[in-house]
């Protein structure tokens, strides 16, 4: 999520509290006052949330729990997602999976009229509760930004979500909610283009059952806010209350991959962003995103990014200074 200025579309929460951040992340040290409370700490879904604002490139990567639906007007977007540049359109609904570190690193105006950015913040277990949109669910849990159509959402529409969102109104809020599903649900019909691709792809025809999105959201959930604790099998599952051999064949059916490979890929996403928005020691990175041992790091880090922690952090700053 880009950062934006101070202004009175700031930030406001249907509850009055902010959406929370992903457990254990932290601000980038320039974000402004108000972002610094947009999310909590201690949670890894956070809470709905709607902002406009005019966007400016970020200084450091970020994640967070929510699925984030952006919709820029008057420019262009170009985000590094996990090391992949991607452009987003204007005019454009472009929706992924926040819990991955994005950053924005250019907006490049269209014209001459202004610049501004709806970002919508959908929690992650909402959004996994969502009916009739499951290969779309897996795409972006994947690591996939979708855009929908065009045709299915425009200017007029974010503004009159956001009207509803700032009457802090619980209806109007459900409404919000409901026909955003809707509008996903049609852009998963009418087909999506993928800016980013998934991992790993979705099989068509894949659905969540509601009772089996539960589950899958129940362990999620625990391995995310539990990322720097050793996470066993038996404990997830318990978690979700299922045996432990039926949650990891749910698991792995659900995600398209094994649990263990998930909560590397997590610890992975986790210790990346720290090497780029902190100073922090490898060590203690390996350590904070609940590696057993600074070796173990090394080696799954290598393996996933071709390059050592050292190296990503090189790479980054090299880049920062260009």
């Amino acid at each position: 999520m880009p950062q934006g200025r101070n202004t009175p579309t700031g930030p406001v929460t249907a509850a009055g509290r902010s959406p929370g951040r992903a457990a254990h992340a932290s601000a980038p040290a320039d974000t402004r006052r108000h972002e610094r409370h947009f999310y909590s700490v201690n949670r890894a879904f956070g809470r709905f949330g709607m902002r406009i604002f005019e966007p400016r490139h970020m200084d450091s990567p970020h994640w967070h729990g929510h699925v984030e639906a952006n919709f820029i007007s008057g420019a262009r977007l170009v985000y590094d997602i996990d090391g992949d540049r991607v452009e987003v359109p204007e005019n454009r609904l472009a929706v992924f999976w926040a819990g991955i570190p994005h950053q924005l690193t250019q907006v490049l105006p269209t014209g001459d009229g202004p610049v501004t950015l709806a970002n919508i913040y959908l929690p992650l277990d909402a959004f996994l509760l969502m009916g009739h949109i499951g290969q779309l669910q897996l795409s972006l849990l994947g690591g996939a930004l979708a855009l929908l159509p065009q045709s299915l959402c425009d200017q007029a529409r974010i503004r009159g979500w956001y009207a509803d969102y700032r009457r802090n109104e619980v209806e109007r809020l459900e409404l919000v909610k409901m026909e955003l599903n809707a509008l996903l649900r049609r852009g998963q019909l009418e087909g999506v283009t993928l800016l980013r691709e998934p991992l790993e792809p979705p099989l068509d025809g894949r659905v969540l059952s509601s009772v089996h999105s539960r589950k899958v959201i129940e362990m999620v959930r625990f391995i995310l806010e539990n990322l720097t604790e050793p996470i066993c099998n038996a404990d997830v599952a318990r978690v979700a209350g299922l045996h432990q051999n039926y949650a990891l064949t749910l698991f792995s059916r659900t995600m398209r991959l094994p649990m263990k490979r998930f909560i590397i890929r997590m610890r992975l996403l986790q210790a990346r962003a720290l090497l780029m928005e902190s100073e922090m020691a490898i060590a203690r990175i390996a350590q904070n995103s609940g590696f057993s041992s600074t070796s173990q790091f090394y080696e799954h880090f290598k393996s996933a990014y071709a390059m050592s922690p050292k190296q990503m952090r090189q790479k980054y700053t090299r880049e920062q200074l260009k």
